[in-house]
């Protein structure tokens, strides 16, 4: 039970070394699949707004860190319901699991292709292992954020930032979620703002 008790806090050093030592091991499971560090381009940006660009996906934000923050409070949401018993921590770091997960499994060639043929990432080649590493921490912080805000501010914000996201790249976390699974020419057509 102390076990347990050492995972009761986000911030207990046991959760910060145990979700600390899962993002390096995903940053060296991406290395070792031959993932790049850091961007083709040589250099590192705090931000990159270009999304049909070589550089998207490659830095250390972009317009996809909002989707990462929203996996944040959706593991939180659904970690809470299956799994709420658990002490946030050991919440926290089943979400780091799950989304460490999908950062090994997008950065495969068959998800990368899949990319290339149904969204508008014509251009997509992976992420670099620093935009993995970014958007892990995203997923953290949303997380954080949704253990300390009310449910329905947490779902305002999510809205929000689907919608301003939407609008401003015409892709977003639902978007991409759908042209993924059941691609479809109306929303690939108004992506491509065709």
């Amino acid at each position: 039970m102390r076990v347990l008790r050492d995972f009761s806090s986000l911030a207990s050093p046991r959760v910060i070394g145990v979700v600390g030592t899962l993002i390096a091991l995903t940053g060296l499971i991406l290395l070792a699949m031959g993932r790049v560090p850091i961007c083709r381009c040589g250099y590192v940006s705090l931000w990159h707004g270009q999304v049909l660009s070589a550089g998207n996906s490659q830095h250390l934000t972009d317009w996809y860190t909002f989707s990462h923050v929203i996996h944040g409070f959706a593991f939180y949401g659904l970690l809470h319901l299956v799994a709420g018993r658990l002490p946030r921590g050991l919440r926290l770091v089943l979400a780091v699991i799950l989304e460490g997960s999908w950062e090994v499994a997008e950065n495969t060639e068959a998800i990368i292709n899949r990319y290339r043929e149904a969204t508008i990432a014509l251009d997509y080649y992976g992420d670099s292992v620093l935009n993995s590493i970014s958007d892990l921490l995203a997923m953290v912080g949303g997380f954080a954020v949704a253990a300390r805000l009310p449910t329905w501010m947490v779902v305002v914000t999510a809205l929000a930032m689907e919608v301003a996201v939407g609008v401003l790249i015409r892709d977003n976390l639902t978007l991409n979620v759908i042209m993924l699974l059941y691609p479809l020419d109306v929303i690939r057509q108004w992506q491509l703002g065709v």
